[in-house]
């Protein structure tokens, strides 16, 4: 077993004796002798705009899993998990030889049907909401009231979910209130045919019972987040949450357990500002990886250079030392914050 020092960055996981199913933009998931679970490895790996950049923040991965079994357990009372054990000596052998990699950094959790849409709930205006709201006083189609300004707290948070985008595509926004822009009137619809197409598209997607029951748990999940969060001196911003479908069990062959998965509102999947200091009409300092997409922006990026910076495409985007001790520095904070 290798031992690594804690100021690499564990960009790539080695385990041969396991089957790697799939490599996302930060865990590596991997089969085990359970047919009925996966092996969860949060790597250091860092991406911004859906580009994993070339380097990572060491330690990332045991502070984001660190956090996400904080969350798991917290908020247990409201919608059970994935998370089987975080204990590698608990986990099946031949995961166990590889310890010194793992420690820290994986999960063995519940094999489930990922629910293809990232449910996300925002409680403030900021991002890509203000973007849209400054254009058409809207946030992901939403009609909202006049006058807000960067960063203000809305009248109630809102569920905004996405599509899941393949590995280097952008997500795409689903609106939870909208049907379809347009429909041809020379179509003749059937009655069940028109209901369908007048659903909104988040609802069209999944089913309106499915859709209905994700929408209140995430909004759930977030408000509790943020009641708490607000307690140890954090704002909890929006977040992105993810959920699964167990298979049906012999007692109730009829119906599939909802369940959260992944990771569960962490920097990487959330927007967290320190409530001291708080203004809003500007934009927030942050313990995300919002740092880190400044940095991008700043150092040129755009759109059409996500291989690499202009002239040297196909090289990647290299962050500089100062961003990496700098985001890594906003991630400890934030988990010390939240959980001692």
């Amino acid at each position: 077993m290798e031992d690594r020092p804690s100021a690499t960055a564990l960009l790539k996981t080695s385990l041969p004796d396991l089957k790697l199913l799939s490599q996302g933009k930060v865990r590596d998931i991997y089969a085990t002798s359970d047919p009925a679970s996966l092996l969860f490895v949060a790597t250091d790996r860092i991406s911004a705009y859906d580009v994993i950049l070339n380097n990572g923040i060491p330690t990332k991965g045991q502070l984001l899993t660190s956090l996400s079994l904080f969350w798991f357990k917290k908020l247990a009372h409201i919608i059970p998990n994935h998370l089987i054990t975080a204990d590698v000596t608990e986990m099946p052998l031949e995961v166990q030889k590889y310890a010194n990699q793992l420690e820290g950094r994986t999960m063995l959790v519940k094999k489930a049907e990922v629910v293809q849409i990232e449910a996300i709930v925002r409680g403030y205006i900021t991002g890509s909401a203000w973007s849209e709201y400054k254009k058409t006083q809207t946030v992901h189609g939403i009609p909202m009231p006049a006058g807000l300004v960067e960063s203000q707290k809305l009248p109630e948070p809102i569920f905004t979910p996405s599509t899941k985008a393949a590995q280097g595509a952008h997500d795409e926004n689903i609106s939870p209130e909208q049907g379809p822009s347009t429909l041809s009137l020379t179509h003749r619809l059937s009655l069940d045919d028109f209901i369908y197409f007048c659903l909104p598209a988040a609802a069209r997607l999944l089913g309106q019972d499915l859709y209905d029951q994700i929408a209140s748990t995430a909004l759930q999940l977030y408000k509790s987040a943020a009641q708490y969060a607000e307690t140890r001196g954090v704002i909890l911003a929006d977040t992105k949450f993810e959920f699964g479908l167990l298979s049906p069990s012999p007692s109730n062959p009829e119906k599939r357990e909802l369940i959260l998965v992944d990771e569960v509102l962490t920097p990487d999947s959330s927007r967290y500002w320190p409530l001291e200091g708080y203004t809003p009409g500007k934009s927030q300092p942050s313990f995300d990886k919002q740092y880190v997409r400044d940095w991008l922006v700043a150092s040129g990026f755009r759109k059409g250079l996500e291989s690499g910076p202009e002239g040297k495409e196909g090289q990647g985007w290299t962050i500089d030392e100062s961003v990496v001790q700098g985001t890594r520095a906003r991630y400890q904070e934030a988990v010390d914050l939240l959980t001692k």
